[in-house]
């Protein structure tokens, strides 16, 4: 475990924290941290930085309530940059939007996204809200809930299929496509990935306690 005297302050005494969402993985923001805010993250482990503008202590979240909840604090090899790692309970950036970085500069393939669950959850989104002609997707949603769970049944028993064969390769093209019909009937229900996220984090969090428990006991 890196102590805090090993950490490289700048002049500032400030040194940069990265900030980056526990469950996607995508970068939030980045910000500056004295030693005090440091402190006070790993104590209430909530985000909380220095503003440069403002000489001053923030608390991420204690003007727009998108807190952001810390799960792990790590420095870089040279030891003079901190990666924030945290469950945000809402935007991280002040114009409202998920990421403070979303403003493309340069991208050597143009036509090629990343790809992210995020954005097919928002793909099967507007296939539903739009209905574009032509679409599997949108066949879905027209032909409603009792079609939308037969293919998540169907999807299922192919998994179960591969998967007792042994065969990796078709076990992982059926667990895409039933992650697929899965996530169409997320839409259709109205569950969102964060709801997903959000009952995995609570049951670890249960487990993790039980396992103290039983360490102490």
């Amino acid at each position: 475990m890196v102590e805090l005297s090993e950490l490289k302050f700048d002049e500032r005494g400030l040194i940069p924290a990265v900030v980056q969402d526990a469950a996607t993985k995508q970068v939030l923001m980045v910000a500056w941290m004295n030693e005090e805010s440091l402190k006070i993250t790993m104590e209430k482990k909530l985000a909380c930085f220095y503003s440069r503008s403002r000489n001053e202590l923030w608390l991420k979240g204690d003007t727009s309530g998108n807190y952001q909840h810390v799960v792990s604090v790590t420095a870089d090899c040279d030891r003079d940059t901190l990666l924030v790692l945290v469950n945000p309970d809402g935007p991280a950036c002040h114009l409202g939007t998920v990421s403070c970085f979303e403003y493309p500069v340069f991208n050597s393939d143009p036509d090629a996204e990343p790809f992210s669950y995020e954005g097919l959850m928002r793909l099967i989104e507007g296939r539903k809200n739009e209905k574009k002609e032509g679409s599997y997707t949108t066949y879905l949603f027209e032909k409603g809930l009792d079609k939308i769970l037969k293919k998540v049944g169907e999807e299922s028993t192919e998994v179960i299929i591969a998967a007792k064969a042994e065969d990796k390769k078709e076990t992982i093209y059926e667990i895409a496509d039933l992650a697929y019909h899965v996530m169409v009937l997320m839409v259709n229900q109205g569950i969102t990935l964060e709801d997903i996220r959000s009952e995995l984090a609570s049951r670890h969090v249960i487990d993790h306690k039980v396992k103290q428990e039983k360490m102490t006991s």
